[in-house]
């Protein structure tokens, strides 16, 4: 029984997961030409000095939803004997510290993109958070880290590499 809760919990998360990410990839892929967007939600440059700043704003939400994914934390964070909640709350810590490190970089990027950016950041800490709460005080972090990876593997597509084409095709739009 408390196998099927588990795994009941996982399509669960999987499905909201999915319900997040996907409208705005749907939207920035249904826009057929790149003038159909709203000004707003367009990467312009409007002039030479902005554009490199535009493009290294981009480069480094590319490194950040890297460095958020749940195998990167793992493997930066993990330590044997590490308890189940230590490890969550390292890796909740590690996001929020890299997310306010790359905060004033909203301004170099579409709103869609940051969006999509921090729906990741908040998509990942629950899902981090749910797993946690499923596990006795004393588990060990390895088991969490096992959980984790269950759920995104059960998710299909990752909600991390869905944001990733969202930043890649904003910034490969700036350099047209």
């Amino acid at each position: 029984m408390d196998v099927n809760l588990t795994n009941l919990l996982y399509v669960a998360i999987a499905i909201g997961a999915i319900a997040i990410v996907y409208p705005t990839v749907r939207d920035l892929f249904k826009k057929n030409k790149p003038e159909e967007a709203p000004a707003e939600d367009k990467p312009v440059a409007t002039n030479a000095a902005v554009l490199p700043l535009q493009l290294q704003a981009y480069e480094r939400m590319a490194l950040y939803v890297d460095r958020i994914t749940p195998q990167s934390l793992i493997a930066r964070i993990y330590q044997p004997g590490l308890l189940a909640m230590d490890m969550q709350m390292a890796m909740v810590q590690h996001i929020k510290a890299e997310y306010e490190h790359n905060v004033t970089q909203q301004i170099y990027v579409s709103a869609m993109t940051w969006e999509a950016v921090k729906t990741l950041k908040e998509q990942t800490i629950s899902v981090i958070n749910q797993v946690a709460v499923q596990l006795a005080p004393d588990a060990p972090a390895m088991e969490l880290n096992k959980q984790i990876l269950e759920v995104f593997l059960q998710a299909g597509e990752s909600p991390a590499e869905l944001t990733s084409q969202i930043i890649n095709a904003e910034a490969k739009r700036l350099m047209r």
